[in-house]
């Protein structure tokens, strides 16, 4: 039998970190064992479920490369599947597995408020569930039913979770799961068994939010013939505040990271320490996630998301990074941003690969690296604070004799770092007293990689202009 996982979100919002890391654990596993990763729209929420919502899935998918092995045009899509659902409703029906529950929602409130005085816990009492010698009520007129299952009423139903481990709940606590409403749609409990049974999955890996739906999904699975899936409840993720991740608590949609600077393989690799790790190893590749991923990895102990620690770890990624994939992500910034009105020719392409060298080990996003490698395409902005602590009238003497010596040397970095030591050796200079009011001057910062490396990449022409400005307000 081919392994299986699959992952079965509903598209009514956004994706966060939590559904999505769901999805990494279900792919790793079902990769890492040669099986197949499969996708399932759970739509039956028609209220809320969204083509655009399905679309950010398939969007996220996609960018985290989180490749499915049902193709576009066969995802399992719940709606879709309403003619089988009825049909398997219709058999339980016709064996007795399944029964027409008439009870209205004031009577079932009702009788939950009674048996809460009483202290019991609240639940369905089978007044409608056929039984040997039991005399049923007459089914109220025009009232449509809802259809329950026949739960088993002794023994127990137990699995052994990846997870969590030996799980068994006895079925008394149980009550008769409503798995058809009174307009005949199935329930999300009823549609998950049938799907997995349909589509041969072997393991199911879930949040632990789940953990209260797995028994009676066994039953109704072992009730229609099928051997249940094995299954593993993956802990919660929880914010930085330690509350469950949620709106109120920092979770936001995968996609906003994306926007942010954030790289795909940063993201999965973020994902897989939230719950799993691999010995001390805090930044690997989806290719070393695959070859080392297991299911008896996941720590059973909620974790928290840490924002600071993404950040490092998509610095790390960024560092490691194709250097043309992140100039083409930094282009497209650009001309997102007005800094540049069109693609940049070769000439200037080889600028920005060469500046996304200089840059990329110094920012965590590649928003920043993009703010960062902008300069050399604007004219930067200096404060008037930083002029008056940094281009002070005194340095007028040795920033004219550097942009005299700039003029007329030949135009590499070395020989620019030659001629700074130059004019530091003339005018009696250490070098952040040049240093830092050339950056300022050039860039408006007063931190910046290698000051010859700026300039160089800055060109010539453009460094005269800024310098040159910079002394006329100087009066040098």
């Amino acid at each position: 039998m081919t392994l299986r996982t699959r992952f079965a979100p509903s598209p009514t919002g956004y994706v966060h970190l939590g559904n999505i890391r769901t999805a990494l654990f279900a792919w790793a596993f079902a990769r890492h064992h040669g099986g197949e990763f499969l996708l399932r729209i759970e739509d039956t929420d028609q209220e809320r479920s969204t083509q655009a919502a399905v679309d950010v899935v398939l969007e996220v998918m996609d960018w985290l490369g989180l490749n499915y092995d049902n193709p576009g045009d066969k995802l399992v899509y719940q709606m879709r599947r309403m003619p089988r659902y009825k049909d398997v409703l219709a058999q339980m029906l016709a064996d007795g597995r399944a029964y027409h529950c008439y009870m209205q929602p004031d009577e079932l409130d009702a009788l939950r408020e009674a048996q809460m005085a009483r202290g019991e816990k609240p639940r369905y009492d089978g007044r409608w569930r056929p039984e040997t010698g039991k005399l049923l009520p007459e089914p109220p007129t025009g009232v449509k039913p809802v259809i329950r299952f026949r739960n088993p009423t002794t023994g127990t139903v137990s699995w052994q979770d990846g997870v969590k481990g030996q799980v068994e709940i006895a079925n008394s606590e149980l009550d008769d799961l409503i798995i058809a409403r009174p307009d005949g749609t199935p329930t999300y409990n009823f549609c998950v068994v049938v799907d997995d049974i349909d589509m041969a999955i072997t393991h199911v890996i879930r949040g632990d939010d789940h953990v209260n739906n797995t028994p009676r999904q066994i039953n109704i699975m072992l009730a229609l013939g099928a051997t249940p899936p094995i299954y593993a409840h993956t802990p919660t993720v929880l914010g930085p505040d330690g509350q469950k991740l949620s709106k109120r608590h920092g979770a936001r949609s995968v996609l906003e990271y994306r926007e942010e600077g954030y790289l795909p393989e940063a993201m999965i690799n973020m994902l897989a320490r939230l719950g799993w790790s691999h010995g001390d190893d805090e930044v690997f590749t989806r290719e070393q996630l695959v070859e080392w991923f297991d299911v008896p990895a996941i720590s059973a102990s909620a974790s928290r998301f840490d924002p600071e620690k993404f950040a490092w770890i998509n610095a790390e990624h960024i560092k490691r990074a194709d250097i043309g994939r992140l100039s083409a992500d930094v282009q497209s910034r650009l001309l997102r941003d007005g800094v540049i009105a069109a693609p940049l020719c070769a000439q200037d392409w080889a600028r920005l690969m060469d500046a996304v060298v200089l840059y990329r080990s110094r920012v965590q996003t590649l928003v920043q690296l993009a703010q960062e490698v902008s300069l050399f395409w604007r004219h930067p902005q200096v404060s008037d604070a930083l002029r008056e602590q940094h281009l002070v009238p005194a340095l007028g003497p040795a920033l004219r004799d550097f942009c005299n010596r700039l003029a007329q040397c030949n135009w590499q970095a070395g020989d620019i770092a030659a001629e700074m030591k130059a004019v530091l050796t003339a005018h009696g200079l250490k070098m952040p007293q040049l240093a830092i009011p050339v950056r300022v001057a050039i860039t408006g910062q007063t931190q910046t990689p290698s000051v010859d490396a700026v300039l160089w990449l800055m060109g010539r022409d453009p460094v005269l202009a800024r310098l040159e400005a910079e002394l006329q307000r100087m009066g040098a």
